[in-house]
């Protein structure tokens, strides 16, 4: 299960631009092309974030659809897979412009209380 190492990377990413302070939320998009699975990203996270400031901190997943692009024609089409055929004329020489991402999109910590 390599979800286990990237929520890993995840959870280290954050701690590191958190500096120090206490994590509420982290927001995480996957794109649904890239191979992660949010379900296991989302069991994996709580397991990371044990021991650290990270836990209890609530995980946010966006999957991001897939998104491809006619080399022939120009055609947008929506992919479920990493490959496909442009329904308008035909080709299967596609560019997949969206879906393959894995990106830290935000994470919000308490505020300070001076």
């Amino acid at each position: 299960m390599h979800e286990l190492g990237i929520t890993h990377n995840i959870v280290a990413i954050v701690i590191e631009n958190a500096q120090g302070l206490t994590v509420k939320r982290v927001t995480v998009e996957i794109g649904q092309l890239s191979a992660i699975m949010p379900d296991a990203i989302r069991f994996c996270f709580d397991i990371c974030c044990q021991g650290t400031i990270l836990d209890g901190t609530t995980l946010e997943i966006i999957e991001i659809p897939g998104l491809g692009k006619c080399r022939h024609c120009g055609t947008r089409i929506p992919l479920s897979q990493p490959f496909g055929q442009c329904y308008n004329c035909g080709s299967i020489e596609l560019e997949i412009i969206q879906g393959q991402e894995l990106k830290i999109k935000e994470m919000e910590v308490e505020e300070i209380c001076v």
